[in-house]
């Protein structure tokens, strides 16, 4: 696909406020950041990052598979660079490499002064689905 789109939305991004939109190997993902996402400390979580980020780089995972595929994150490492509080989070993620078993990718967060806040990379396997 060449044209970039808006990713189906599930539970979990619904309940942060995310969205993601997702193009040929690309996804961006983003959120206002509010009360909700802050820890103790009033700043964002890091799993909202992480999660942010999973889910541009499985965005990003399933515009390079065949659409009978699915795909499912089997490893990531992140990095956190900065706390931030409020604003908009924008991850932004890209295919490094397509197997037919495993996608790489790595994905930058940056905040609304573009920022770097948070960077990872990934392992997404590629799965046919059971069939009942």
């Amino acid at each position: 696909m060449s044209n970039s789109s808006e990713s189906p939305s599930f539970p979990l991004q619904e309940f942060l406020g995310f969205t993601t939109i997702h193009g040929q190997g690309t996804a961006t993902a983003s959120l206002e950041l509010d009360a909700r996402h802050h820890n103790p400390n009033a700043v964002a979580h890091g799993s909202v990052a992480f999660a942010l980020m999973d889910t541009a780089m499985g965005a990003a995972a399933v515009s390079v598979i065949p659409d009978d595929h699915i795909c499912a994150t089997i490893e990531m490492h992140t990095r956190f660079h900065r706390g931030a509080a409020h604003g908009t989070l924008t991850a932004i993620a890209k295919v490094l490499t397509t197997g037919s078993r495993v996608i790489q990718l790595e994905c930058k967060t940056t905040d609304a002064d573009d920022r770097l806040v948070a960077s990872s990379t990934a392992s997404f396997a590629v799965l046919q689905p059971r069939t009942s």
